[in-house]
């Protein structure tokens, strides 16, 4: 039986920079999306960042409307801007959602200077191993339709391409890509068609 990996977060203490207070991690991150107050990147890290500040209130009373508070964000981020980012996740800083819609973000952390393009998974490999989740690094971008999954290691300065699957450790300043699509002539498709119906 393989190892199981570590676990995550138990999610109770607030995971988010230390070096920034909330208004300036929220005013970075607004920055980042392009001073947009309607960007749904910049929202569901605005969701995600609440989500981590409620936590710095170590008393259930006082806690207890913010926590509804994030669960309402969490559930309408998710219905409207497509987005699952759940805040045990540790996010850096000036993390990019470039484009909206079916991302899926469950990484055990994502460091800085990150971007993510729309319809990318990161997540676990097998519900054998919930806390499997990918470690990402400082600098990585990350095409559409990447698929991270697993308890891998995506090192610094990392390129992965649109439509990957990654279930490894990538070193860092890697480039992961899949095969280019190739061109062929049309008379070579309509020799192809011909041969299968002399068939």
């Amino acid at each position: 039986m393989s190892e199981m990996s570590p676990p995550v977060s138990d999610g109770r203490n607030n995971e988010n920079p230390h070096e920034l207070s909330f208004y300036h991690l929220v005013k970075e991150d607004y920055a980042v999306h392009g001073r947009h107050i309607f960007n749904q990147g910049f929202f569901a890290l605005f969701c995600h960042r609440f989500g981590n500040w409620r936590m710095s209130f170590k008393n259930k009373i006082i806690r207890a409307p913010l926590t509804l508070i994030y669960l309402f964000l969490r559930q309408w981020c998710q219905v409207f801007c497509g987005i699952q980012l759940d805040y045990i996740v540790k996010v850096g800083r000036r993390v990019k959602i470039e484009h909206f819609g079916g991302i899926i973000i469950n990484a055990r952390q994502i460091g800085d200077d990150v971007v993510i393009r729309q319809n990318t998974t990161v997540g676990i490999k097998t519900v054998k191993d919930p806390n499997g989740r990918p470690i990402i690094g400082n600098r990585v971008d990350i095409g559409a339709g990447a698929v991270i999954v697993g308890n891998i290691m995506i090192g610094d300065d990392v390129i992965i391409g649109a439509n990957s699957v990654v279930s490894f450790d990538v070193p860092s300043g890697s480039i992961v890509k899949l095969p280019r699509a190739e061109i062929f002539p049309r008379k070579d498709l309509d020799n192809m068609k011909g041969a299968n119906r002399a068939d």
